[in-house]
């Protein structure tokens, strides 16, 4: 494997025009495109990341603070190229998130999947975040039943992170500069 330096910076909108046709193969087939459309791009750029190996995107994180509750920071979406998985950037990419939001006040992480995503709730597991008891279980997991709609159960997950001494006292989102971090190829397996 030839060692590569990734980068992770904002998206915007022209990001959706080149994930966009390729999510639902990196989703294994499954249709999942319409759950991302374009305004993700255009209105959470402030805490949605791409992942830049060398010069390609290989991976994407979208996530948003809460409006309801300030202190909940959410993923609605992170993928990875197939190509790529297991050299640990979607942890990459989650811990930038978490970096992030923490400095925006947040102490906790949400995610939800389908129960047929086992990839994601293993992935999920090895980041620490917890499965929350639903009212049903379907595939051994606890889901919250018609979360997504009739019939589309939903496995919701939570994360606490901690708000770091230094940020404890500037929770300004201004005081946020959206910066491109250099990282070194990381030796964990994520997905």
């Amino acid at each position: 494997m030839t060692s590569s330096l990734i980068s992770i910076r904002h998206l915007d909108s022209r990001d959706f025009d080149v994930i966009s046709p390729l999510i639902d193969d990196w989703w294994g087939g499954r249709p999942v495109r319409a759950l991302l459309p374009r305004l993700f791009f255009e209105h959470f750029q402030s805490t949605s990341f791409a992942l830049m190996a060398d010069v390609n995107l290989t991976g994407f994180l979208v996530g948003f603070r809460s409006q309801t509750a300030p202190s909940v920071a959410y993923v609605h979406f992170i993928g990875v190229s197939p190509e790529t998985r297991t050299r640990g950037y979607g942890r990459v990419l989650y811990e930038h998130f978490f970096k992030v939001v923490t400095a925006l006040g947040c102490t906790e992480v949400h995610a939800i999947t389908p129960p047929v995503n086992e990839t994601s709730v293993r992935f999920h597991r090895r980041l620490g975040f917890e499965l929350l008891a639903g009212n049903g279980e379907v595939s051994g997991y606890p889901v919250h039943l018609d979360h997504g709609g009739p019939g589309q159960h939903r496995i919701l997950f939570s994360k606490q992170i901690a708000v770091s001494s230094s940020l404890k006292t500037n929770k300004r989102s201004d005081s946020l500069v959206a910066t491109t971090e250099v990282h070194p190829l990381p030796s964990i397996n994520a997905e």
